[in-house]
């Protein structure tokens, strides 16, 4: 039997990679950054914002904006739901001397628009006040949580209960708290 031909030398076959030294390329100090381009992903670059946007948005996350856009929806809100429990009300226009007695359109309207602007200004206060806890409290934290949205639930359902006597504000803090924890974790 013959033996077989030499063969070429050949290379040895590279070490096996270690964990570690793959760690180091990793997330180690070997690891090398990468540059985040969204045209490279498909994305559309964006322009570096000019002077105007920033300030736009700054005003736009101003307190004072907030409050105002606050009230402004409070009010209309308020507004549109005064006008519809109005409007659904049995006891629109209703006399007592006479109770068989259909109240005229314009009574209907005259009740629709009084309570209409008492809501609206009522919720105004409320989102008013509100939004504007919610700014000072989340500028005191420095921090933008739940936790913001509580407190200051609570802030401004105790300040209108309060007027109640201190039980009344007691609940109030409770209840504005929970309605606004319930609706920061419906939105998030």
């Amino acid at each position: 039997m013959a033996a077989p031909p030499p063969s070429a030398p050949s290379d040895p076959p590279p070490p096996p990679l270690q964990y570690s030294v793959l760690l180091q390329h990793l997330v180690g100090d070997k690891r090398q950054p990468r540059t985040w381009d969204p045209a490279a992903l498909g994305g559309i670059p964006c322009p570096p914002k000019s002077e105007e946007q920033k300030m736009v948005e700054r005003v736009m996350e101003s307190c004072p904006f907030k409050a105002a856009l606050a009230c402004v929806g409070g009010f209309v809100l308020g507004g549109a739901f005064g006008i519809f429990t109005a409007g659904i009300d049995t006891n629109v226009g209703f006399d007592p001397k006479d109770p068989y007695r259909t109240p005229t359109a314009r009574e209907v309207l005259k009740d629709m628009g009084q309570r209409g602007i008492s809501y609206a200004k009522n919720f105004a206060i409320v989102g008013a006040m509100f939004s504007c806890t919610e700014c000072v409290v989340e500028s005191y934290r420095g921090k933008s949580d739940w936790k913001n949205s509580v407190l200051s639930g609570c802030i401004t359902g105790g300040a209108i209960g309060f007027r109640a006597g201190l039980k009344a504000g007691l609940i109030g803090c409770g209840g504005f708290a929970a309605f606004s924890a319930a609706v920061d974790y419906y939105l998030r």
